[in-house]
């Protein structure tokens, strides 16, 4: 067993930042695992991307224009809609839509476990890599800015807090990045932050500097039952 993992991790150590970060993702796609599930379906887009031999996350800042969750920091995503075939689909129609991202600029990899929105949906994250030299075209009527994160700063973050999800055992991640890019600081927290840091986990396999609600040992185990204890959680208050 240790001859082998030692194999694997000369393996690795050969590979592009690229393709390590692909090898490992592919361990933690769950597939249409949870599509059973009796909820409302939506999905979000993370896009990876490498710069300057770092991974980096992109992400958009909600316009002001709209009803719900005005000016955050989000994925480009949205509810499925009865055309869409799965949450891929659901996915990569949102970030055409919202970015002007094709579905052919962007290298599907998997689809992470989903958690649970405000609104008691089933949010499923799909990972895909996208060209660095994306030139994005925002739909002003749902994106105001966008910028790019690097993954590892959602486990070694310099501005980090956590607070008690209200009725329940679990933590809100918040985050603030002072972006060099924009000179300005942006606040990523809640699913949005949930997703990123799982990400960074699964991708890095390190343990972070702040605590999670997680078997770093079992990543994918504890992230599952954690889903399930959410969705048992939302029903006994229906």
């Amino acid at each position: 067993m240790e001859a082998a993992r030692g194999a694997d991790s000369g393996e690795e150590g050969r590979m592009s930042v690229k393709d390590k970060a692909k090898l490992r993702l592919k361990k933690f796609d769950v597939g249409d695992r949870f599509s059973h599930l009796p909820l409302a379906k939506a999905s979000v887009l993370i896009p990876l991307m490498v710069k300057d031999e770092r991974l980096c996350v992109l992400f958009t800042v909600r316009s002001m224009k709209l009803r719900r969750s005005p000016g955050e920091v989000c994925f480009p995503g949205g509810r499925n809609e009865p055309t869409d075939a799965d949450e891929i689909a659901t996915a990569l129609r949102e970030a055409k839509e919202e970015v002007g991202l094709n579905p052919e600029q962007a290298e599907v990899i998997c689809r992470l476990v989903p958690s649970i929105d405000k609104t008691f949906s089933l949010v499923t994250p799909v990972v895909a890599f996208i060209e660095d030299s994306f030139q994005a075209d925002p739909n002003p009527e749902e994106v105001s800015d966008m910028f790019s994160v690097p993954l590892k700063y959602f486990i070694s973050p310099s501005k980090h807090t956590a607070l008690p999800v209200k009725n329940t055992s679990f933590l809100m991640h918040s985050f603030e990045y002072e972006d060099p890019e924009h000179q300005t600081s942006f606040r990523i927290w809640g699913l949005t932050a949930h997703f990123a840091v799982f990400l960074a986990l699964a991708i890095f396999g390190e343990k972070p500097t702040f605590e999670v609600q997680y078997d770093l040992d079992n990543l994918i185990s504890s992230a599952e039952n954690n889903l399930m204890d959410l969705y048992n959680m939302g029903r006994s208050k229906l």
